[in-house]
């Protein structure tokens, strides 16, 4: 179905959005200035993440406005100033010092949505170091080779992931040399071969003046998986703080006085980029709930704690959709004012129900972890087009290219037409390498671009519009599909939960659509209703890129970041390897 495009009135916004008239910022926008926005170390000694996201403010005049708001699993509210966490950060980056990690040093953090993991961050980025996020729900073999690929010199964890998950895998780590421990529930904690941090962190002085951090030294190591192989590790720099600085104002409209909720943890790319530097770069409140998902909570803390801004996921908000529209509407969320998604495609009905349930639509944004921030996104005073990935922010040149015969990558300047989805090197979050594979890291480069991996098209009016990794893409009977198109649809039909999308091998057409569904409470599979879901898809979509087959799943195999493991969905059907598992959820 045609969805209809939302066009945006000035008299929806509470404030003036940054990004109000995207052609004159764009045309006037150089990166130049947007480094301008940020202080800098003092004395020309270069550029650090702390120094923007907590130090500025902290010895200005947002020093006693509240940076983190933690909420824990029982609903206790704690609440951290720009002053203390900048004292709290600075002990930490004593720690490291006396513990004689250096400039460059990785140091790793497991550990869920706690303070400390915010107050290790920061204080590694201090000190020089390189910080590693890790996911808290890794099982040890996934830990394990995040830590051995890039060297780990100290870890922070608590003591039950410790025990769990970390203390056999002490032998294969020769590099890391410290464990700092967060006790159960926070406290202390004496376990024979680790340091207690909150000894350390109350014996440490406040008092840290950070070294001199040239821009392009390394900041932040994300792990990302690929289709095959083993884990790579996205190397990211201080100069990162720029974009994480202005995409934050740009594509999330931050304000100063707002009050933000990034929903992504931060052992992932989002939870730091956005769940850490970029709303304490730009001075704002940031809420960070240790708690798992619960639609109740979940309104009920964008109540009572006044969200202005909020980042979700896909799979957050299909979540939302199917515990229905009653539930939202009890309770006050008039302070909303702006809703956004990330981490895979936003199917259309979920943008629409956004209106439905919050009085905004959700507006959907790509980047990825090589990317390191936002690129293309649905702004805040742009007409949205459901599906759509939306524009390049101001500074950031997208284009759609090909590889001819001769290897050559041609851009494809004709509306409408699919082919990989490039951006052309240099702004400030791109990453700097693959931490020692610098062959994989080449071959991310093609005739002056950089190749995303994935397709996708532009329209008449400069939106694109994502059709799928190019490993994901089915070829049938000539015809390229793109998963996402198939899987939006059957979406609509009122029995679906979630949907996946494969090709199957075929000796005719080459390949098949099939369809993995999950189903709504309340429906029940049965020939009937996959032969209703198959008659429903092919009037949407027509015979030629209508599923051929539906098989029913009690639930879709996921990474931890929501994303639908396609390839996963693949191995098993065809009965293939299943590779990486380690992202895989509920694996351990």
């Amino acid at each position: 179905m045609a969805w209809p495009v939302i066009i945006k009135s000035r008299r929806e916004w509470e404030v003036v959005p940054h990004l109000f008239d995207y052609a004159a910022v764009r045309e006037r926008f150089t990166w130049e200035e947007a480094r301008r926005e940020l202080e800098g170390l003092p004395d020309d000694r270069g550029l650090n993440i702390a120094h923007e996201a907590v130090v500025r403010h902290a010895l200005g005049p947002k020093s006693h406005h509240v940076a983190l708001r933690w909420i824990s699993k029982d609903g206790r509210v704690e609440d951290y100033s720009y002053d203390l966490l900048h004292r709290l950060s600075n002990r930490f980056a004593n720690v490291l010092r006396a513990l004689d990690v250096e400039k460059g040093d990785r140091v790793y953090v497991l550990a869920g949505r706690i303070p400390e993991l915010y107050i290790a961050a920061l204080g590694t980025l201090k000190q020089g170091a390189v910080f590693c996020p890790l996911f808290s729900a890794f099982g040890p073999e996934p830990i394990r080779a995040r830590m051995s690929i890039g060297g780990a010199t100290a870890l922070v964890t608590t003591e039950p992931l410790y025990q769990r998950k970390v203390a056999g895998l002490r032998n294969s780590l020769p590099d890391l040399r410290h464990v700092l421990l967060v006790g159960p529930d926070r406290r202390r904690t004496d376990l024979p071969g680790t340091l207690d941090f909150h000894r350390l962190l109350e014996s440490a002085s406040e008092s840290h003046a950070i070294a001199p951090t040239d821009p392009e030294d390394r900041a932040l190591l994300h792990f990302t998986s690929g289709t095959t192989g083993r884990p790579k590790g996205a190397i990211h720099v201080h100069k990162a703080v720029v974009a994480h600085h202005i995409t934050g104002k740009l594509a999330l409209d931050l304000h100063r006085d707002d009050i933000f909720w990034c929903t992504a943890d931060p052992g992932w790319v989002t939870g730091t980029s956005y769940g850490i530097i970029a709303p304490l770069a730009n001075g704002v409140t940031s809420i960070v709930d240790e708690g798992d998902f619960d639609a109740e909570r979940w309104y009920r803390l964008l109540q009572d704690h006044r969200v202005t801004v909020w980042y979700t996921a896909p799979t957050a908000i299909r979540m939302l959709m199917k515990a229905g529209l009653d539930l939202p509407r009890k309770f006050d969320l008039s302070r909303l004012r702006f809703c956004a998604s990330v981490g895979e495609p936003l199917n259309p009905e979920a943008v629409l129900w956004g209106r439905q349930a919050f009085g905004h639509p959700f507006h959907d944004n790509w980047w990825q972890t090589e990317t390191g921030g936002i690129m293309i996104a649905n702004f805040a005073a742009m007409d949205v087009r459901p599906g759509s990935m939306g524009k390049p922010l101001p500074g950031i040149e997208a284009a759609i290219v090909r590889k001819t015969e001769a290897g050559r990558v041609e851009v494809v300047d004709r509306p409408d037409v699919q082919g990989e989805l490039a951006l052309r090197p240099g702004w400030p979050s791109m990453f700097r390498g693959y931490w020692n594979e610098e062959a994989r890291y080449q071959k991310c480069f093609a005739g002056g671009w950089y190749l995303t991996g994935d397709l996708a098209k532009r329209d008449a009016d400069g939106y694109f519009w994502f059709v799928g990794r190019s490993d994901d893409v089915i070829k049938t009977s000539g015809h390229l599909i793109g998963p996402f198109e198939v899987e939006s649809v059957l979406m609509e039909h009122q029995a679906v939960a979630e949907a996946g999308v494969i090709g199957k091998p075929d000796p005719v057409a080459m390949e098949i659509v099939k369809a993995f569904v999950s189903l709504k409470d309340g429906y029940e599979a049965s020939p009937s209703l996959q032969k209703e879901l198959l008659g429903f898809a092919r009037t949407r979509l027509g015979a030629v890129v209508a599923p051929k087959e539906i098989a029913f799943l009690p639930s879709l195999p996921k990474t931890r970041s929501g994303k639908i493991m396609r390839r996963l969905l693949k191995a098993r059907e065809l009965g293939l390897p299943e590779g990486d598992l380690s992202t895989l959820e509920g694996s351990s």
